[in-house]
């Protein structure tokens, strides 16, 4: 007699946890949401020593350093890797308007071995110079 009572309770004890819980909401909610964002365009890097290299295509890039040792897209984002013996350069580029080619806003330099940040614009003269012997 005493098992049927505590089945019972049970029972009503889930069933009201499962009343409290908020259906899911539905995924369009989201999406809309994102989608109602719109663009934003990026800003660019300090640009001192590397006044050459802002605001270039992937195209323009790739004809003054050679081939990107890496290229990466990331939805409307592109980075691309250079390198020389010495130096890596990371060039990042977004689309400056909505549906827009990327372009170079940002660019970061680095021991090759060691991964120690090192002068952008001294890489970048390492880069064409060894890009320009191969």
């Amino acid at each position: 007699m005493h098992k049927g009572y505590l089945t019972v309770s049970i029972a009503l004890l889930t069933g009201a946890c499962a009343a409290s819980i908020p259906p899911p909401r539905p995924a369009t909610a989201t999406l809309a949401t994102a989608q109602t964002v719109g663009f934003r365009a990026p800003s660019m890097t300090n640009t001192q020593g590397i006044e050459g290299i802002l605001g270039l295509k992937a195209s323009a890039l790739t004809g003054r350093f050679g081939d990107a040792r890496i290229d990466l897209a990331e939805g409307d984002a592109r980075k691309l890797q250079f390198t020389s013996d010495a130096c890596v350069l990371d060039v990042y580029l977004y689309p400056m308007e909505a549906n827009g080619e990327p372009v170079a806003t940002h660019v970061a330099a680095r021991e090759r071995h060691g991964g120690a940040a090192v002068d952008r614009a001294g890489c970048i003269g390492e880069i064409e110079r060894t890009s320009s012997r191969r």
